[in-house]
């Protein structure tokens, strides 16, 4: 591993790396970022997770001239939660360098809202395409002064049809800019959109899922029609601290969520038809403990970066072998061991074929265990406060109101999510109607909020 401090950084970005503790770059920062500093077109091949987002970061930020009031950095990428992600990691990064401005553009809120953001113009866009060509159409993002392109994940935005957007968008900025395109598998298409885009760019391959992650992968034969039956045995005789589970439809998404909550097991489902505050609270009771299983599709799931992912399991056995590495990448990140569990029938075999002569070894298969006559409910249960951000509300002032009055045990409070409007509070399933009582009779920061409970 290279150490950040050999790249010719400046002084406030080199101060936010040591202030998060970057030291030791990860092997797409110590392949890529010397070429992308020096101003080249990169193609790379990394997954989420890689620290791919802190490279091309990197980039943006030691090209940037924060005095110049005008749009220099664009990032695409395919879905809302990535993009968030990524406008946070930037802020990051740029913590010490004065009057830096990212602005977030994808759907899910009106489009007025942006062009209000755009009376002055940001540094850095990050967005998802449709959203940023609306802006576009309305003349209030000039990219005339753009400096580097980053497309991200673009191998999920092509096959999520965005391909004329992106067109269109790359049209309309200079041809003298660098562009850095990062893609989870490079295939053919992909190669062809480089040519179009790029100058002769660097190619970069990190491995792949399979190969640069401690995973256990075990697949277990079972009848699609046994096949719910044989997820909660799995579910309830491994009991991870949380499970991405994987459907190819829309409809089998909900078809094994009501499966499991009909047998007990804490599960919500995560798809297309939820609008983005019920999207956003699904992933809050995911990664809070307050559910313990998560059921999407692959289109769902984009842009998803869950942090410490124990378990992922097919189903369904997905439709093409790198579909497959890429749901298995999720599990086993930062050296944890992760566990990656498929259930096939009989059907789904000439998949399994695929899947194994990619890996180029045999695949471990087991029989399905016994299904435990027992329910598994999450540890906590969330509470949701409609105040956030904008009344000055602050996760200290929610752990003292639990603490103080409440005697509740500061181990029973768990994570503490706070936005705009709202904030979302986890507690032990055993303290909970305590803990509700406290905030509905009681004040926080001397005023009194509506309260909520959010699914049970």
């Amino acid at each position: 591993m290279k150490q950040f401090s050999a790249l010719q950084l400046s002084e406030p970005l080199q101060r936010a790396l040591a202030e998060i503790e970057y030291l030791e770059m990860t092997p797409v920062q110590a392949e890529s970022l010397p070429a992308i500093l020096l101003g080249r077109d990169v193609i790379a091949q990394a997954k989420t997770g890689s620290g791919k987002t802190a490279a091309f970061a990197l980039a943006l930020l030691s090209a940037l001239d924060p005095s110049a009031v005008s749009l220099q950095g664009l990032v695409l990428c395919p879905t809302r939660e990535l993009a968030d992600q990524i406008s946070r990691e930037i802020r990051r990064l740029a913590a010490f360098i004065p009057n830096v401005k990212v602005l977030t553009l994808c759907g899910g809120v009106p489009v007025r809202v942006h062009l209000n953001s755009l009376a002055h113009a940001p540094h850095i866009v990050v967005g998802t395409p449709g959203r940023i060509l609306d802006v576009l159409k309305k003349d209030a993002l000039p990219l005339t002064a753009v400096r580097i392109l980053v497309l991200d994940e673009a191998d999920r935005m092509l096959e999520m049809g965005f391909v004329d957007d992106i067109r269109e968008i790359i049209d309309r900025t200079p041809p003298q800019r660098q562009t850095l395109l990062f893609a989870v598998t490079i295939p053919a298409p992909i190669r062809a959109f480089s040519r179009q885009f790029q100058r002769t760019p660097l190619e970069f391959a990190v491995a792949n899922a399979a190969q640069d992650v401690p995973i256990e992968q075990t697949f277990f034969e079972a009848s699609a029609e046994h096949k719910p039956a044989a997820l909660a045995a799995l579910l309830l005789s491994y009991r991870p601290e949380a499970a991405l589970v994987f459907c190819n439809t829309r409809d089998g998404v909900g078809e094994v969520t009501d499966a499991l909550s009909q047998r007990g097991i804490s599960a919500l489902s995560l798809h297309g038809d939820l609008d983005q505050r019920e999207r956003e609270e699904r992933l809050v009771c995911f990664a809070n403990h307050s559910c313990n299983v998560l059921i999407a599709s692959d289109v769902a799931a984009r842009g998803l970066d869950i942090k410490e992912l124990p378990m992922v399991i097919n189903f369904d056995i997905a439709t093409d072998a790198d579909t497959h590495m890429h749901r298995i990448g999720r599990t086993g990140r930062a050296g944890a061991r992760g566990v990656a569990l498929s259930l096939c029938s009989a059907a789904e075999a000439m998949r399994i074929e695929l899947i194994a002569d990619q890996q180029g070894k045999p695949l471990r298969w087991h029989t399905v265990p016994p299904t435990p006559g027992d329910s598994w409910h999450a540890p906590f249960r969330t509470v949701i406060v409609d105040a956030g951000r904008q009344d000055k509300l602050r996760p200290g002032d929610l752990l003292g109101a639990l603490t103080g009055d409440a005697k509740i045990p500061n181990e029973a409070v768990g994570k503490i999510d706070v936005f705009p409007t709202r904030t979302y509070v986890a507690i032990a399933r055993e303290w909970h109607d305590r803990a509700v009582q406290r905030l509905r009779e009681g004040k926080i920061k001397g005023r009194s909020f509506r309260i909520r409970i959010l699914g049970g």
